[in-house]
């Protein structure tokens, strides 16, 4: 792996980490509080999950983008798949504030479905520069989707 690569991943995880921390700082303002006294679905995870599981999505999603950004920004694919992760990352930050910050899940909501329409389009984009790196986003998508099926019960259920 040439330094330049590295370089960009290194870089790519540290943005990705950076909006997640964000994320969490309106987390832990109610997850302890107004979160517990939701009402939640039977199949809700443990609270405890959620961080590795978006730490490891972080990380994966840093690798992808590395390696998209390395195939060089001044190529126009490269350009428009970069454009609709940075958007997407935007969104998924954004999303733990709508939530938790501002205890707006039906807000979230529709953050969270246009983020996934957001994510599609970014594989779709990863995939034409580096399918690696569309396949890197899969679990995110994933993770997403039933994120969002919780996003729904949760508003659905209070």
């Amino acid at each position: 792996m040439d330094k330049k690569l590295i370089f960009k991943i290194i870089i790519s995880i540290s943005v990705c980490i950076l909006v997640g921390a964000v994320g969490s700082i309106a987390t832990q303002t109610t997850v302890d509080n107004w979160y517990v006294d939701l009402n939640k679905p039977f199949w809700s995870p443990p609270n405890w999950i959620f961080a590795p599981v978006w730490i490891t999505l972080f990380i994966m999603m840093g690798i992808a983008t590395g390696l998209v950004w390395n195939k060089g920004f001044y190529h126009k694919w490269v350009k428009t798949a970069m454009y609709h992760f940075a958007f997407q990352l935007l969104l998924n930050g954004f999303w733990s504030i709508l939530f938790f910050g501002f205890k707006q899940p039906f807000i979230a909501l529709l953050n969270i479905i246009i983020l996934l329409i957001l994510i599609a389009l970014t594989i779709k984009w990863f995939k034409v520069v580096d399918k690696r790196a569309a396949i890197l986003l899969v679990p995110y998508i994933l993770w997403v989707v039933f994120a969002t099926a919780l996003n729904f019960e949760i508003w659905r259920l209070n």
